[in-house]
This record gives C-alpha cells, sequence and structure tokens, in this order.
C-alpha cells in the first residue's frame, strides 16, 4: 500500500489504526470484496516493536502456519516455589511466534492485491450525514465511509469506553540478547515460570510475577518478567529488578541486549457502551482475553465473520450506518461471546486475590486439566457449556487453599502499593 494523505472520497469501510488488528480486518473486509480506507497515524509498514506468541495448534487449525518464525515442540511451566525441576509441567503441545513482518505483509499483500487506499493523518470526531459517517482528520480533512470501524488500540480514537474505578492491566519486561549460559533449558519455551527462590523474603509479599521466555537459537534468548492483571500495574522497574535477579540467581545474567520490550495492556475493561458511532476491532473493542491475555489468535478467527457480515448489510444496500455499526458489533460480540468474556473477568478477580502460592497452587491444577479443556480456556475456543464444565472439573482437581479463594468474594481489580 503506497500511504497518502486523507481524501474526500467515499468508501465503503473506514478503518482507524495501522497495527496488527486494523491491518486484520481491513484485509478480511477487502477479502469480502468491499471497498476500504486505512486512515493510519503512520506508515502502517512500520515495523510493530512487540512479540506475538501463540499456541502452533491456533495457527495450524487457521491454515496460517507460514506465519511462524519459530516453533518450539516442548512447551513447559514451573510451578514449584524453587529448585531446578520443582513444580515442572510439559504442557505437550507446540508453540511459537509470530514472524512480525510476515505477518504484517501477509495483510498488507491482501490490500495491495485488492487496490486499497492507506491514508496518513488521525480521527479527530465523527458525525452522521444521511446515510453516511463523516469522519473529521487532523490537518482538516474529511472522510466519507458507509461504515467506520476503530482500530486503534486500548486507547481508542473515536469509541466512547465505559467509565470504571480500576481497570486491572497486565505489565511485563522483556530482554532479547546473550547470556553468561542459558537462562532456560535450550530448544524450550517456557510458559509460566513461578519459581520464586531468587526473591527475597519481603519481595515474596509483593504481587507475584513470573517468566515467560524462548531460546530463539544461536545462543540468542528471549526472558520476560510478566505479571497478573493489577491496578495499578506492577512499575516496570520492579518487573525489570525481578527479571535481572532471577538469571543472577541462575548465573545467567545478559551480556549482550539486543532489544527491550515494555508491555503494558488492560486484561479485564468492560465491552465498550452500546449503541457506538462507529464499530471496534482489537483492543479497541475488547478483545484481549481477561484471562490469558491472548488477542491475536482471536483477531485471525473472529475477523472473517465479522467482515462477511458486514459486507452482508453493506450489499443489501436499504441500511443506513447506524444500522451497519449495530451489526458489525452484534457479529463481533453474539450473546454467547458477551457471557464467555464476563466468565473470564469474573475468574481474573478471583486470580487477582491469589498470593504467590496460591497462585502456583491454582496454575498446577489448571495445567492438570486435560489438554483440550486447558488449550481452549486459553485460546477462548470452548463454547460456553464446555468453559461452565471445565471450571467444574478445575474446582475438583484444586487443592482447598485454591477452592477457598474461589469461594471468596471476587475482588475488582486490587490496588497494590
Amino acid at each position: 500500500m503506497n500511504p497518502h494523505r486523507t481524501g474526500e472520497m467515499t468508501t465503503d469501510v473506514l478503518v482507524l489504526g495501522g497495527g496488527p488488528a486494523a491491518l486484520c480486518i481491513a484485509a478480511a473486509l477487502s477479502q469480502e470484496g468491499l471497498r476500504v480506507d486505512l486512515l493510519s497515524a503512520q506508515d502502517p509498514r512500520t515495523p510493530w516493536p512487540n512479540t506475538y506468541g501463540i499456541w502452533c495448534q491456533e495457527v495450524e487449525r487457521l491454515g496460517l502456519a507460514h506465519l511462524l518464525g519459530h516453533r518450539w515442540e516442548r512447551s513447559v511451566s514451573h510451578f514449584g516455589a524453587g529448585g531446578n525441576d520443582d513444580g515442572l509441567r510439559e504442557h505437550g503441545l507446540a508453540y511459537g511466534l509470530l514472524d512480525r513482518s510476515r505477518l504484517q505483509q501477509h495483510w498488507l499483500t491482501a490490500l495491495d492485491d485488492a487496490g486499497q487506499r492507506c491514508l496518513i493523518g488521525k480521527a479527530l470526531g465523527v458525525e452522521h450525514n444521511d446515510t453516511l459517517l463523516q469522519v473529521h482528520c487532523s490537518g482538516d480533512q474529511q472522510l466519507s465511509a458507509r461504515l467506520v470501524v476503530d482500530a486503534t488500540g486500548h486507547q481508542p480514537a473515536l469509541i466512547s469506553q465505559r467509565r470504571t474505578s480500576a481497570v486491572a492491566g497486565q505489565a511485563a519486561y522483556g530482554i532479547v540478547g546473550r547470556f553468561q549460559r542459558p537462562p532456560i533449558e535450550p530448544g524450550t519455551f517456557v510458559f509460566m515460570d513461578f519459581r520464586c527462590d531468587h526473591l527475597g523474603a519481603e519481595q515474596r509479599q509483593q504481587p507475584p510475577t513470573f517468566l515467560y521466555a524462548m531460546d530463539l537459537g544461536e545462543g540468542r534468548f528471549f526472558v520476560e518478567e510478566t505479571s497478573l492483571a493489577l491496578a495499578p500495574p506492577v512499575p516496570y522497574a520492579q518487573l525489570r529488578q525481578r527479571l535481572l535477579q532471577r538469571l543472577a540467581h541462575r548465573r545467567a545474567e545478559p551480556i549482550a541486549i539486543e532489544h527491550e520490550e515494555f508491555c503494558l495492556f488492560p486484561m479485564n475493561p468492560p465491552l465498550p457502551a452500546l449503541p457506538q458511532a462507529v464499530a471496534g476491532f482489537g483492543g479497541a473493542a475488547g478483545m484481549v482475553h481477561p484471562a490469558s491475555g491472548y488477542m491475536v489468535g482471536a483477531m485471525l478467527r473472529r475477523a472473517p465473520a465479522m467482515a462477511k457480515a458486514i459486507a452482508g448489510g453493506i450489499n443489501a444496500g436499504d441500511l443506513d450506518s447506524a444500522a451497519l455499526t449495530r451489526l458489525a458489533w452484534q457479529a463481533l460480540w453474539p450473546s454467547e461471546e458477551r457471557l464467555k468474556r464476563e466468565f473470564y473477568r469474573f475468574g481474573l478477580a478471583k486470580l487477582m486475590g491469589f498470593d504467590e502460592a496460591r497462585l502456583r497452587h491454582h496454575f498446577a491444577s489448571f495445567f492438570a486439566l486435560p489438554e483440550p479443556l486447558w488449550f481452549g480456556f486459553l485460546t477462548n475456543t470452548l463454547s460456553l457449556t464446555e468453559l461452565g464444565g471445565a471450571m467444574v472439573r478445575l474446582f475438583a482437581l484444586a487443592p482447598w487453599d485454591v477452592r477457598a479463594g474461589l469461594l471468596l468474594p471476587a475482588r475488582e481489580a486490587p490496588h497494590h502499593g
């Protein structure tokens, strides 16, 4: 796509944003034969800074395994307090890292092939104009479209979000580099390492964090200290300190840092209030999994159905923009998806009240579930009935301290100092 300045042409769908969510839904809409404009604050070919991990089974089911840059057949977690093999859990599923450039180009090529436009600018406001939406942009420009989809992330340009007392955020600090010795077993992906024998007694009373790590090959590793959702989130400085302590305890101090990664995203915000003037997708539409933090797999699965519904409404010819927007939201968030999301938010509120030991016990029980259940829970591919059944089985498997924690009143978003 060749970027252009904003203009006055009318299109079927105007997609706001230039990141993964915007390109994903724009490409899906394009494949439905719609005219799509992408309005991005910067060139959508700009490299993305963050890494995107995904269970290989997700992309294999979608026929997109070629978008993986790395693949690990061995995936493990540690749910013990310390020791080399304390609480080791073999997951038995392959895990992958998406090639950011390949994924980006996959969607850009779809837009290029359809001759869609990329416009550079920011959306500042929107208003109805007969059957169209008129978007006011930076530089006193205006764009018209039958439908607008805001995919500008967790602080969307045009979507009005519900106010809530405290939204819990998941924070992570990571580095890509080389180390004195391998920080994890070579050839392995570590999903969660809750071992805390490197921390002092006072630190173990603070909100727990875990290691998420990958062997990238040729002596390079990605290691990331991650917290579960908290409000306010764990500061980057604290995560960095804990990561360096963990590495030093294993005599795996970094000797060359190629890249630092800072991640922070809301885990449990309420869905945007409806009706809205525009539709949403990705973080702007609350698509982050409240329990696992995953979103890319959900976008890949759900974009085609949403695009198909939008195309059907536009091709019908008699729906105004307000009706098209309602149709888009209904396609993205049917009643079962909304109910499942509230179930996940309720579960996250429980976990946010768990101390370090209880959290380790919980995850050890969770990954003792049959693989289809824990995998389906993490990827949001279970039906509502299956999800309820999985949680009943988890309660039966869990030790008494976890059961007691699950029965206590849920906390919306605990604060920490």
